[in-house]
C-alpha cells in the first residue's frame, strides 16, 4: 500500500461523508453592448453589507453570489443556479447581465470604475475605504478580475494537516490552472498605460497563444509588494506571525499615500503592507469563520482553521454559472490527494520554483513539450499531471464506493482526457471560439456568451417559492442594514482606531485548538 492509500484507509466513511463545500463567485455587471455597468448594486438584490449570499466584491458593479454550506455537490450547484436565476430577473429589466469570463468587459478609466458602497455604518465604511486603499495600490481595473472560490472541509481535520494539504496544493495546483484556466485574452483596455507581454490577435485583442490564465499570471492577482512577505506555510503560529507583520509594519510606498489626502478623506485603511487580512493574495488560504467584529486572524489563533479557501478558479464562460458539478468532484478528490500524500515543510527555494511553476503555466500552459522547475529540476507538465492524476485514482474510486456511483471516477477520466488532449482545454476553446465566429475579438464572444447564458437561466424554471424567499432575504437584509446604521455611537475614527488595533490580532502565544 501506498502512503496516500494507507491514510485513505483511515479515513471513516463517516469522515467522508462529512466532506463540505461551498462556492463564491464574482461576476461583472455589464451594459447590452458589453460595457461595465455603472448604476449602484440593484435595491431588490438586497443590501450588500448585510445579504448573506448576494453581495458585491471590490466594485459596486461586481456581484458575488455565495452559497451555503453543502454535503452534496449537487445541492451545492442547485442553490449557486438558484441565485443566479434570481439575479438575473433583477437585472434583464435594467437591461443589464452578468459577464460570464474573469478578465473583464469594456471599462472606463480606471478612476470612474465604482468601487462598493455599503452605507453609513462604520463597517460600511471601513469597506468602502478598504476598497479605495485597494484602488489606490494596485487600481482599480486588477481588481475587476473575477473567479470563483471554493470552499472545502473535512472533519476531524487538524491545523497541522490543513497546513500540509495547503503546502501540497501550492505545489500541485498548476494542474487546476491547465485543466481549468479559461482567461487566454483580454480586452486591450485592461493594460492601458500599462507595460505587458501580451501579442495583438486582430485589431481588438491581446493574448497569450499558450495561456490557460491570463487572470492568475502577472497581469492578474500579483503583487511586487506582498512577493516581499514571506509567508510561511510551516504551521498556523509561522502563517499567522508573518501576516500579522504584513499587518503592523509600514510600507514606504503606502506611507508616501497616506491615510487620508488633503481634503481630510480617506485614501486607505492603514499605510502597512496589507490593510487587513483578506488583501493578501494567495491561491489557498486557510479560513475560519468569524464572529461579529473579530479579526480573521485572531479566529484562526483562538480556535484554529475551519476550512480552506481555493482561489485559482476561472469562470468557464462556456457554463451557465460558470462552473461544472464534474470540476467540483475533482476538486474534491484534489484536494484530498494534497491532504493525504507526504507534504514536507516548504523552504525558499521550493516556495521561489512554485511561483514559477505557475506563472509559466497560467502564461504558457499549452506550449507543446513545456518542462516546470521540480525539486531542482526539470519535467514535463505531461508527465507530472499525469503523475498527480494517477495518484487520484485510489481517492476517486473511495469516493464513489462510500457516496455511490462512479462520478468521481469520471472526473478523474476526463481530466486524463482533457490533459492528453491541450486543444479541448477551456483556455484553447475559448480562443477556437473567438477565432471562428468572432474575427479574434474577445469582447464580442464573451458578449454572446453572457447573452446566451443569460437566455439559458431565464428559461429555467424558478419555483415562486424560492423566489418569494430571496426576496423576503433581500428585504430583510436591507432592514439589518437599517439597523446597523441607527446603532451606531462611535466616531469612524475611533471605530478604525479599535479594529485595527494589533491587540485585536490576538495574541501570538494564544493556543491553538485542533479544528473539529
Amino acid at each position: 500500500m501506498s502512503t496516500i492509500e494507507q491514510r485513505l484507509a483511515r479515513l471513516s466513511p463517516d469522515r467522508l461523508l462529512g466532506m463540505r463545500r461551498g462556492i463564491e463567485k464574482e461576476s461583472l455587471r455589464v451594459q447590452a453592448n458589453g460595457q461595465l455597468a455603472m448604476t449602484p448594486h440593484p435595491r431588490a438584490l438586497g443590501a450588500a453589507l448585510t445579504h448573506p449570499h448576494i453581495t458585491t466584491d471590490f466594485s459596486e458593479s461586481q456581484i458575488e453570489l455565495i452559497t451555503g454550506v453543502h454535503a452534496g455537490v449537487e445541492s451545492c450547484l442547485d442553490e449557486l443556479t438558484e441565485l443566479h436565476q434570481f439575479t438575473y430577473r433583477v437585472l434583464e429589466p435594467a437591461g443589464e447581465m452578468l459577464w460570464v469570463s474573469s478578465m473583464p468587459c469594456g471599462l472606463p478609466t480606471d478612476e470612474t470604475i465604482p468601487i462598493g458602497h455599503y452605507g453609513r455604518s462604520n463597517i460600511g465604511r471601513a469597506k468602502s475605504v478598504y476598497r479605495m486603499g485597494l484602488s489606490h495600490r494596485y487600481g482599480r481595473r486588477m481588481q475587476t478580475i473575477s473567479g470563483i472560490h471554493y470552499n472545502w472541509s473535512l472533519p476531524g481535520v487538524t491545523n497541522d494537516e490543513y497546513f500540509a494539504l495547503i503546502r501540497n496544493f501550492r505545489r500541485h495546483g498548476f494542474l487546476l490552472l491547465y485543466l481549468f484556466g479559461a482567461s487566454p485574452a483580454v480586452c486591450p483596455g485592461f493594460v492601458a498605460g500599462r507595460a505587458h507581454p501580451l501579442q495583438p490577435l486582430g485589431k481588438h485583442t491581446l493574448y497569450l497563444p499558450h495561456a490557460t490564465s491570463l487572470r492568475m499570471g502577472r497581469l492578474g492577482y500579483q503583487s511586487d509588494a506582498q512577493a516581499s512577505l514571506a509567508v510561511s506555510y510551516n504551521g498556523l503560529e509561522g502563517y499567522a506571525a508573518s501576516l500579522q507583520q504584513g499587518l503592523t509594519q509600514p510600507y514606504p510606498a503606502y506611507e508616501a499615500i497616506g491615510v487620508r489626502n488633503l481634503g481630510g478623506d480617506y485614501n486607505q485603511l492603514a499605510t502597512t503592507l496589507l490593510q487587513i487580512e483578506n488583501e493578501f493574495y494567495g491561491i489557498i488560504r486557510p479560513k475560519r469563520v468569524i464572529r461579529p467584529g473579530e479579526r480573521p486572524l485572531h479566529a484562526l489563533r483562538e480556535r484554529g482553521v475551519e476550512y480552506v479557501e481555493v482561489r485559482l478558479m476561472d469562470l468557464d464562460p462556456f457554463l451557465p454559472v460558470g462552473i461544472a458539478a464534474q470540476t467540483m468532484r475533482f476538486l474534491d478528490v484534489f484536494l484530498l490527494h494534497c491532504l493525504l500524500a507526504d507534504s514536507p515543510p516548504d523552504t525558499p527555494l521550493e516556495i521561489a520554483e512554485t511561483g514559477q511553476t505557475r506563472d509559466l503555466v497560467a502564461t504558457r500552459g499549452r506550449e507543446p513539450g513545456l518542462r516546470l522547475p521540480r525539486d531542482g529540476r526539470e519535467v514535463s507538465l505531461a508527465d507530472w499531471g499525469a503523475e498527480l492524476l494517477a495518484g487520484c485514482e485510489t481517492i476517486a474510486a473511495r469516493l464513489d464506493a462510500v457516496q455511490g456511483g462512479t462520478l468521481h471516477a469520471q472526473a478523474l477520466a476526463a481530466a486524463r482526457a482533457t490533459l492528453a488532449a491541450p486543444q479541448t482545454l477551456p483556455s484553447a476553446r475559448v480562443l477556437a471560439a473567438m477565432a471562428e465566429r468572432f474575427d479574434n475579438a474577445y469582447v464580442p464572444f464573451v458578449l454572446a456568451q453572457s447573452v446566451r447564458t443569460q437566455r439559458t437561466l431565464l428559461d429555467l424554471p424558478l419555483s415562486s417559492e424560492v423566489q418569494a424567499r430571496l426576496a423576503a432575504m433581500a428585504r430583510a437584509s436591507i432592514d439589518e442594514q437599517q439597523r446597523i446604521e441607527a446603532a451606531d455611537r462611535m466616531p469612524f475614527d475611533a471605530f478604525l482606531a479599535d479594529y485595527l488595533s494589533p491587540e485585536r490580532l490576538g495574541h501570538p502565544a494564544a493556543p491553538v485548538q485542533a479544528a473539529a
